[in-house]
This record gives structure tokens, C-alpha cells and sequence, in this order.
């Protein structure tokens, strides 16, 4: 049983050997060129690749939206303010939190099972050997991967959410679509779309570097793999939800 400082010394370690692979991981950029093919292939299989399940994902969440927004508020207050509470909620939560958690448990898992087999399998260790800077080979390019794709996902998000919030308001609650788009407008804020790029851009980061950092430090072979899979989904799950709270406070508070 392990005492409560043991748990916490334990915490502290693992977010300091997570900043230590963001700072090997940033000095590996010195052979950015290098990692350019890499990086294209990750940008396909991050960002290409995820727009399917980030598109479904998020027309069912621009649905949530209007249904619930507008069975809360259309007894009480006008369309156009309707149309601004669906705007803000997608543009400031919906939308980044739930493409990063998406992007997450479709892409941090794979990156961490694709690391952790190889590293059971000892071919990061061979990297070593042959004297490739793993972190440059393996790391930097899924780490920019998920940088670049996190916010242009999130706008798509944005775009798909809205869309789908429109017609379900029309089709359900018989609501005018001009009136709920000149609220959103009317409402619209310059920093509701900063904050939204801002929060992917940390989530692509957080969610990057947790996928890799389990990854590469899995052992005990195809149950070692199982575990880190899913260690790093569940603290990159964990890792959104605290920046999204801790840049909800900075930008918007």
C-alpha cells in the first residue's frame, strides 16, 4: 500500500520527466529538416485521418447544443440570444474540448501502443545505438502532428457543430436560422476563437507529449503495451480537462 507523499512524490516525477521529453524533444528541432517526411505522415494520419470521427462527433454535439439551449431559453428569451448561447458554448467548450478528447482516444492511444512496441520490442533501443536521436525520430514529428491538426480540427469542428445546431433548431423548434445566426454576429467575439486555437494548440501539446512519454517508458511486453495505452489516454483525458478549466480562467476570466 502506498502512503499518500509516496503517490504525490511519484506524480511530481512523472510530470518532470514529461517536461524533460518536451525539452529533449524541442532541442531535437535543430534537425527539423531531417523530420520534414515524418512530419508529413504524421499530419496525414493525425489530422486526415481523424476528420471522419472529428466530423460525426461533432455534428451530434452542434445538435446537443441547440436542443438543449433551446428547450432551456425558448420560452423566455428571443432566437438571436439563443443563437449566441450556441455560439459560445461550441466555440469556447464544445468544440476543443471534445475534438481533443476524440483526437486523444483515437490518435494518443495509437501513439503510445505505436511507441511502446517498439519499445518492448527494443527498436528504440536500436535507435540509440545507432546513434538517431529518438526523440527527433519518433517524438517531434507526432508532437508537431498534433500541434498543426489540433486547432484546424477544432475549426472544422466549429463549422460542422454550428451547421448542424442551425438545421436541428429549424427542423425541431421551427426556430428562424436568420435570427439565430445574426445573435451568434451580434455576440461574436474575437476572443471566443483565440481561446478556442489557444486551448488546441495546448491540448495538441499535452495530449502529444503524454501519449509519447508513456510510450517510451512501457515495460513488461504486450500487457506493459495494454497498460500504457491506456494510462495515456486516461491522463491526456485528464491533462484537456485541467487546461481547458486553467485557460478558461486566464482568457476568459
Amino acid at each position: 500500500m502506498k502512503w499518500p507523499v509516496n503517490w504525490l512524490l511519484e506524480f511530481f516525477y512523472h510530470v518532470g520527466a514529461m517536461v524533460d521529453m518536451l525539452y529533449r524533444t524541442l532541442r531535437s528541432m535543430v534537425e527539423f529538416r531531417r523530420a520534414i517526411p515524418y512530419i508529413v505522415q504524421q499530419l496525414d494520419r493525425v489530422g486526415v485521418g481523424s476528420i471522419p470521427i472529428v466530423a460525426l462527433t461533432s455534428s451530434f454535439v452542434g445538435m446537443v447544443a441547440a436542443v438543449q439551449t433551446a428547450y432551456q431559453l425558448k420560452s423566455y428569451v428571443p432566437p438571436d440570444l439563443i443563437g449566441a448561447g450556441i455560439w459560445k458554448a461550441i466555440s469556447i467548450e464544445f468544440a476543443p474540448v471534445f475534438t481533443a478528447v476524440v483526437v486523444a482516444g483515437r490518435v494518443g492511444a495509437g501513439i503510445a501502443a505505436e511507441l511502446g512496441t517498439m519499445r518492448v520490442s527494443e527498436q528504440i533501443d536500436a535507435l540509440e545505438v545507432m546513434a538517431i536521436n529518438p526523440y527527433r525520430f519518433l517524438v517531434l514529428p507526432r508532437l508537431i502532428a498534433m500541434i498543426i491538426s489540433m486547432p484546424l480540427l477544432t475549426v472544422l469542428s466549429m463549422a460542422i457543430s454550428i451547421f448542424s445546431a442551425l438545421a436541428i433548431s429549424r427542423l425541431l423548434f421551427d426556430m428562424d436560422v436568420y435570427s439565430l445566426v445574426e445573435g451568434m454576429k451580434s455576440f461574436y467575439s474575437n476572443k471566443d476563437l483565440f481561446g478556442a486555437i489557444v486551448k488546441a494548440l495546448v491540448f495538441g501539446v499535452s495530449t502529444g507529449i503524454v501519449s509519447a512519454y508513456f510510450g517510451f517508458n512501457t515495460r513488461g511486453g504486450a500487457v506493459g503495451v495494454g497498460k500504457a495505452t491506456t494510462l495515456a489516454v486516461m491522463v491526456s483525458i485528464f491533462m484537456i480537462l485541467f487546461f481547458d478549466y486553467l485557460l478558461g480562467v486566464l482568457i476568459f476570466g
